[in-house]
């Protein structure tokens, strides 16, 4: 797991780019993961001095004291330390919305971005779009359930291989619809990391269309389906001039 290295004590900063500037005070310096250097004093929530993003970072340390030079093109962010400097490290990891605990470690599980991850192991489950994480558990493995739209409602398992959600979508769809082109069954199918419909008569006949996040509430003038969705309604078919 990455970490967050913090030092703190009587520092010189020296920023040399859109601003030239020397400060001198007891100051915390954050070092994140992503090697963006936050230069805290005593007063406020703003920073007194940072470098976001370095592309470089050296970090010197010794018993009590510290230096650290970060830059970032043309900018230059240096931080010296004086007298009874200290340096610590901690695991760090994304902050996200809490949605319950790894039946196997017990670690916390949260949502952040596309992602369910454990705030101890990193261990990720990435969720697909759309995707809401629901309060109750799967029965086979106790990890947290979702409830995704693709076509229909589908609540599964948030890990893909306890609980497919293609293997929903293709019982529930598969062969349901008509490629418009040839008249073959479209077949769902996963390719490029995303659902299709696509045509059974494929290489000779390449029709295929992304499955919207939404639930078909009818039937377009082209005979395929359509979708209600966050944005309204559309035709599977993204181009269908009936949509």
């Amino acid at each position: 797991m990455e970490s967050i290295r913090v030092f703190a004590g009587d520092c010189t900063i020296r920023f040399e780019g859109s601003r030239d500037r020397v400060q001198r005070g007891r100051v915390v310096v954050v070092v994140k993961p992503d090697r963006t250097v936050l230069v805290h004093d005593i007063s406020g929530y703003q920073p007194v001095a940072w470098l976001t993003r370095a592309d470089s970072l050296t970090v010197e340390s010794g018993p009590s004291s510290f230096g650290l030079v970060a830059r970032a093109g043309d900018q230059v962010l240096t931080v010296e330390s004086h007298d009874s400097a200290r340096r610590s490290e901690y695991p760090a990891s994304e902050a996200g919305i809490p949605v319950g605990n790894h039946p196997d470690t017990g670690e916390p599980l949260v949502r952040t971005g596309g992602s369910v991850v454990g705030l101890d192991s990193g261990v990720e489950f990435s969720l697909p779009a759309g995707a809401t994480v629901l309060d109750s558990t799967c029965d086979d493995c106790g990890l947290p359930t979702m409830r995704v739209e693709r076509g229909a409602v589908f609540d599964v398992c948030i890990d893909w291989k306890c609980d497919p959600l293609d293997d929903h979508v293709t019982d529930r769809f598969d062969g349901e619809w008509a490629c418009p082109d040839c008249g073959s069954p479209l077949r769902i199918i996963r390719r490029g990391g995303r659902l299709l419909a696509g045509c059974d008569s494929y290489p000779e006949c390449e029709t295929a269309f992304s499955l919207p996040a939404g639930v078909v509430v009818d039937d377009c003038e082209c005979g395929l389906p359509i979708f209600e969705t966050s944005r309204g309604r559309r035709c599977l078919d993204s181009t269908c001039a009936f949509a």
